[in-house]
């Protein structure tokens, strides 16, 4: 058990005497139980707008544990005190980041900011009164090309936007990649939304926001052409899936752009990348038996014996094992699915596994078939531990 002496930075241009502060420091598991680490109110900043060194309580948990932040800023004024932030300012960073004083940004609008206009009023008898205030706004950073800013069917407007990622932190839904290749970060994205759902609402707010964001040491920064992607998205692909999904391919993919719900050669994930993604998210691997040929009755054993311990296990198929699929002949792998239990069989010898994919979790297996229907279409996979 450690304790931390851990801070942010607030904008303002404020003298920082003015200024108090709310900060309140957590994690969440995935019962959605909040965990506290700093609950401190009204506090005064110091001189560099600073806030205070805070001692947190004792922890366990790695230095590459996420936590939310939440800022809530006030204004002293001779008479009262008073709230400026109509809600709580949210950033999240790893324990090392607050440690280390890192847990800020050198762009000021992604920190907690309160700004006042230096103009001064006049008496009537004086002249013109008139004080003018410019406001900049940046430009939403999602706009679809077919569905601009104040269409009805706006795929990234905000009302739509924050509806889609309450439904995600109450597990109405869960990601759906649809029509597009991009069932690697679909696996990550719904690991992440079970096992740390606040970081899940904490990076698609900041996409929305700012384009970008960063789950511990994952960086996901968007190009243009994903930020103004092309293609009918109703029925195809939810607005906070593209910003989720593709972002997340798209930020990986140093000569192809995703920018397009037809672009599937740039949505193909390979096992590394994917591993990669989990392990700078935080997740630690376990267990690796993913690979180009079949893994055999073996790797399903394998497979089986973690998922009955409680890890996470992602797996690659070739997706003619799924209900819906069309295919039926083709043996090389192609779609990655998360694990919900065993693979087991039934009395008459039929292959169960309940499981994510597309969206769901169920039991998607083509009903009818055998173990050997099942392992010449499985490819092993990659087992970590559940983030916390």
């Amino acid at each position: 058990m450690s304790v931390y002496h851990v801070s942010t930075r607030i904008s303002s241009n404020l003298p920082a005497s003015e200024i108090l502060y709310d900060l309140f420091i957590y994690r969440m598991d995935s019962e959605r139980n909040k965990h506290a680490i700093v609950d401190v109110k009204q506090q005064a900043p110091q001189a560099n707008y600073e806030t205070q060194l805070h001692v947190t309580e004792e922890i366990c948990e790695p230095l590459s544990t996420i936590y939310i932040m939440e800022v809530m800023l006030y204004r002293k004024t001779m008479l009262k005190t008073l709230c400026v932030s109509p809600q709580p300012f949210t950033k999240m960073y790893t324990l090392e980041d607050f440690a280390s004083g890192k847990a800020w940004s050198s762009i000021k609008r992604e920190n907690p900011c309160y700004f006042q206009s230096t103009g001064t009023t006049k008496r009537v008898s004086e002249g013109d009164n008139t004080v003018v205030v410019k406001i900049s706004k940046p430009e939403r950073p999602f706009i679809a090309k077919e569905y601009p800013i104040g269409s009805p069917q706006d795929p990234f407007k905000k009302s739509l936007i924050e509806q889609q990622i309450n439904n995600r932190f109450n597990q109405v839904d869960y990601p759906n990649q649809f029509n597009a290749s991009l069932c690697g970060p679909a696996a990550f994205f719904y690991c992440l939304q079970k096992d740390r759902p606040d970081v899940y609402v904490q990076a698609a707010q900041e996409l929305w926001q700012y384009g970008k964001t960063k789950i511990g040491k994952l960086e996901i920064t968007l190009g243009v052409g994903c930020c103004h992607p092309t293609g009918h998205f109703y029925g195809d692909i939810s607005g906070i899936d593209w910003m989720t999904l593709a972002g997340l391919r798209d930020s990986e993919n140093a000569v192809l752009s995703f920018d397009n719900l037809d672009s599937p050669f740039s949505g193909i994930t390979m096992w590394n990348t994917l591993t990669e993604w989990f392990e700078k998210a935080g997740y630690e691997k376990v267990f690796s038996n993913v690979g180009v040929t079949q893994a055999g009755i073996q790797g399903v054993n394998e497979l089986n014996e973690y998922i009955q311990k409680g890890y996470t296990v992602i797996s690659l198929i070739n997706d003619s094992l799924l209900k819906g699929s069309s295919s039926e002949r083709t043996t090389y792998p192609t779609h990655w699915i998360v694990w919900d239990g065993p693979v087991n069989q039934d009395s008459e010898g039929t292959v169960h596994l309940k499981l994510f994919s597309w969206g769901y979790i169920s039991d998607q297996l083509k009903p009818g078939n055998d173990m050997f229907f099942f392992i010449k279409r499985f490819f092993g996979g990659v087992v970590f531990k559940p983030l916390k």
